[in-house]
């Protein structure tokens, strides 16, 4: 089965406007996920990114545009208050699940969003933002990403600025972030390592994708890796290549690292034939179907992000 690209939510303040208007909110729309489609699940938790592309926005307002998504982000939930609620923790993700609704939380996928600037970074915080990409795919002042100047690793304000997000409480999140840079964060860090979106390069080798040792750095960490369900990083469109890199990464030891990161609205067509968050199901079959017990599956599927949160 084919799927359609994701929505185009338009370039212009204008055309995003628009979007939203047209049934394009948090409630309802016609991208990956949304929160009606959320109401099929027990529990619910979702990580909201705030993005743009940088380098498509008009020079010195990235922070604009990010504190712009946040204002629409909150306004959101404030009209949807029945159906989610934003979270700093695992407690209030909890919370949120015993009151049947979707646990909202905050990240920023790229630092340049935040001007790379600490004190950006400590607002961010300060909104309950948990995880912070250093970059999305464009390189910036902190370091080269997997797509933009590959070689380069962690700059000096890279590693002051990542000290800053330990300090408040902010996980590294190191999906897009170029190899020397993963390495250089990695023999830095004291906290665990969060790739949200990411999976087994030895399946499919994009330098999005992690290596083995990568895995399991951020295993012996005590991160986690969010399985990517978007087609071009899986490396085949069956549920068979989706599951192997699964497999792949619970062969590395990996049953309390691996969850459940989707890349949902980041991306065009997703594995397996899903259309979006109301098909992530189809896996959690999938795996049983293999033999994997309920224990391990809840891990995957909810308990080993919550126990960061």
């Amino acid at each position: 089965m084919e799927t359609g690209p994701v929505a185009d939510y338009g370039e212009t303040e204008q055309e995003q406007g628009a979007f939203f208007k047209t049934g394009g909110g948090l409630r309802q729309n016609c991208g990956h996920v949304d929160l009606l489609r959320d109401r099929g699940f027990a529990r619910r938790g979702q990580f909201f990114a705030l993005y743009d592309d940088v380098k498509r926005l008009p020079e010195g307002t990235a922070w604009q545009r990010c504190c712009e998504m946040h204002d629409w982000f909150l306004r959101e939930l404030a009209e949807n208050g029945d159906m989610a609620v934003l979270c700093r923790s695992g407690a209030e993700a909890d919370a949120a699940a015993e009151s049947g609704r979707t646990a909202a939380f905050l990240s920023v996928e790229g630092a340049d969003l935040l001007d790379c600037d600490t004190e950006k970074l400590r607002q961010a915080a300060a909104w309950g933002v948990r995880l912070v990409n250093p970059v999305w795919n464009n390189a910036n002042a902190l370091s080269g990403s997997c797509a933009d100047d590959p070689d380069r690793g962690l700059s000096a304000q890279g590693r002051g600025f990542i000290r800053e997000m330990e300090r408040l409480g902010i996980y590294a999140d190191v999906s897009h972030l170029s190899d020397p840079g993963f390495w250089e964060l990695y023999r830095m860090t004291e906290r665990p390592i969060v790739a949200s979106h990411s999976n087994a390069r030895a399946l499919c080798s994009q330098r999005r994708n992690l290596t083995d040792d990568m895995f399991r750095a951020i295993r012996d960490t005590g991160g986690v890796v969010g399985l990517n369900l978007y087609r071009g990083f899986v490396g085949g469109a069956s549920m068979d290549a989706l599951v192997a890199h699964v497999e792949h990464f619970l062969h590395l030891d990996g049953e309390k690292t691996l969850c459940i990161g989707g890349d949902l609205d980041g991306c065009e067509a997703l594995a397996a034939g899903m259309n979006g968050a109301e098909d992530v199901p189809q896996l959690y079959e999938a795996l049983e179907k293999q033999g994997y017990g309920k224990a391990l599956l809840e891990d995957i599927f909810w308990n080993n992000l919550r126990r960061l949160l």
